[in-house]
């Protein structure tokens, strides 16, 4: 089992920046895949961001030149930096942590509100 805690959201004008957190319960190299995803109000959650093991990062288009996941192994956290919001950034960032192989495991934190003002 594994816990996540997410942190840094808050309410922000459009232009402005946040820097999510989320802190994971063992160690992030023991998790093949982490990443940030949102869900607005009346939409699907859909992914934002992420990370693997190894380091390679994915990034949904609408986010990318804007936005930069990366990690802190010694504090088993992964951050989302968010730059040049927007209104449609507006949504609740929801932490995932997957196991990968052999179980195909899936963790979530229980989110945290970014909204973003025009």
């Amino acid at each position: 089992q594994v816990q996540l805690v997410e942190s840094g959201g808050g309410l922000v004008q459009a232009g402005g920046s946040l820097r999510l957190s989320c802190a994971a319960s063992i160690s992030i190299f023991s998790i093949n895949v982490m990443g940030w995803y949102r869900q607005a109000p009346g939409k699907q959650r859909e992914l934002v961001a992420t990370i693997t093991r190894g380091g390679v990062t994915n990034y949904v288009d609408s986010v990318k030149g804007r936005s930069t996941i990366s990690r802190d192994s010694a504090k088993n956290t992964v951050h989302l930096q968010m730059n040049s919001l927007k209104p449609d950034d507006t949504a609740i960032y929801y932490c995932n942590a997957n196991s990968g192989p052999p179980y195909y495991n899936s963790y979530w934190g229980q989110g945290t509100q970014v909204t973003v003002s025009s």
